[in-house]
Parts: C-alpha cells; structure tokens; sequence
C-alpha cells in the first residue's frame, strides 16, 4: 500500500514522503495512529500545495533574512569593558550580550544564532558571525574600548 507520510516516523520516512509499505503496516499502525494518509490523488494534490507553501514561506524568510543582513553589515556593537595593566580585558563579550546590544538596536536576533569562535577578551575591532538562516550568515563588528 502506498502511503504519504504526516510524521517522521524513525526507520521509516519522513514527513511528506511518498512510500510503499505493508497493507496491515499502514492501516494498523501509520493510518491509525496519524502518521500517514492512503495515497490518493486527492491526498497527493494536497501534498503538493502544502510543499509549495513551505517553499514560498522559505523564500520569503531567505529574503528577509538578506535583508537583515545587509543592515548588520554596516553596524558596530561598541562594549565599554574594564582593563587592568597592559590593557588586560577582565571577562569577556559573550554572545547574551551581543544579543542584547542588538535587541537595543531593535534586532530580535536569539543568542544561540550567534556564533563566536573565541571569546572576545581583547581590545579593539573583532567581527562575529550570526546564523540567520541555513543559507544566510551574517557578520557584524564588535568593538571593545577602556
């Protein structure tokens, strides 16, 4: 029997997959239990729409997110920190805090999208990368003065 699935199920496929399974697989377990539909015309027309839509919605996350990127580009997250001798920074810039510099700003950007390969513990300019989206990246300038 042909089914398309609704949920991922484990071993099996995932959702809006198109699968060939045991008839008393799909009637007693996938169709009972919501994982899958019976493939039908009408329930492959319906997959296809809802495919669509979600390939819209991503096209239009993307151009959000380039957008965004292009106004973070240009911007630079000035940190006021103390130092010690040899302007030794004490702590660190973590990625909370670049995020609530940017909340400031009017950026609703979450901090686990921040991305820091080393912690920011020294004077002067360093760039931070912020995962937009899957296929937008973003970077903008961090800069850390007495």
């Amino acid at each position: 029997m042909k089914v398309i699935f609704t949920k991922d199920v484990k071993g099996q496929g995932k959702a809006g997959d198109i699968k060939e399974v045991k008839d008393g697989y799909a009637q007693n377990f996938l169709i009972r239990n919501g994982y899958a539909v019976a493939y039908t015309a009408r329930s492959k027309e319906i997959l296809d729409i809802s495919n669509k839509n979600k390939a819209d919605a991503e096209a239009a996350e993307i151009k959000r997110c380039e957008a965004l990127k292009k106004e973070l580009k240009d911007r630079v997250l000035t940190f006021k920190v103390k130092t010690g001798k040899q302007d030794q920074v004490f702590g660190t810039i973590s990625t909370k805090q670049i995020a609530t510099e940017l909340d400031k700003l009017g950026y609703k950007i979450d901090k686990k999208k921040i991305v820091l390969s080393e912690p920011i513990s020294s004077l002067g300019y360093h760039e931070v990368k912020i995962n937009l989206h899957k296929k937008v990246q973003a970077v903008v300038t961090v800069e850390l003065v007495k």
